[in-house]
């Protein structure tokens, strides 16, 4: 298998309104229906299983590693290693919050993400995160400023960058997982095998030393 980042931005929306406006008992039939398969070793199912996941896993992977190549090949060893253990998937949470916490044990492991050379990265502030309507330019915002102040410059996207950059590697993977890939909470929590307090206390930590760094820079 080899994963390379061929899906366009307008691509990736699309799937993800097409797959927000499916019902949630399809989708949870759907992933029954797969795993059901997958835990058979059915080869289609496999090919399903990639197809339907890899994009999400190789687009957080690119965002915690800042490399195409490695986030490629960390794609290719997350499925392998779901391939290896998916017989152990008790269906505690979805199939993608499951992916999405093996690929982020598969980079702690591996790269020590953020003891790593910094390189610039480019981040979307007007992605809308999730189901909400909110961005992140929205979440780091100080609640205080006025919209005049909110406006981010080139120059503070940058900082931004650079902040995430060098935020604790336990506030990174949060602020990745919610603000940016839009997990809920409890997806979180199930990701990074923490509770659900310490989620809520990391991303509150994260968003206020990015907050800090950007009215520092």
């Amino acid at each position: 298998m080899v994963f390379t980042r061929s899906m366009t931005l307008d691509d990736e929306e699309f799937r993800n309104a097409a797959l927000a406006a499916e019902p949630l008992s399809a989708r949870t039939t759907y992933e029954s229906e797969l795993l059901e398969k997958l835990k058979a070793n059915d080869a289609d199912a496999f090919d399903r299983f990639v197809d339907s996941y890899s994009g999400d896993v190789f687009s957080l992977l690119y965002r915690l590693t800042e490399n195409a190549d490695d986030a490629a090949e960390l794609t290719q060893e997350t499925f392998l290693n779901a391939f290896r253990s998916i017989g152990r998937f008790r269906g505690e949470s979805g199939l993608k919050t499951w992916l999405f916490r093996i690929a982020v044990n598969e980079s702690r492991n591996r790269f020590r993400w953020w003891k790593r050379r910094k390189r610039e990265r480019t981040i979307s502030l007007d992605a809308v995160i999730g189901d909400s309507e909110m961005t992140l330019s929205d979440v780091i915002a100080d609640r205080g400023s006025s919209p005049e102040d909110e406006v981010l410059s080139r120059e503070r996207r940058a900082a931004l960058n650079s902040a995430l950059l060098d935020l604790p590697i336990s506030f990174r993977e949060a602020v990745v997982l919610v603000d940016i890939e839009g997990l809920s909470y409890e997806e979180t929590a199930l990701a990074l095998d923490v509770g659900i307090g310490t989620v809520k206390s990391r991303i509150s930590r994260g968003r206020e030393e990015l907050r800090r760094r950007l009215r520092d820079s």
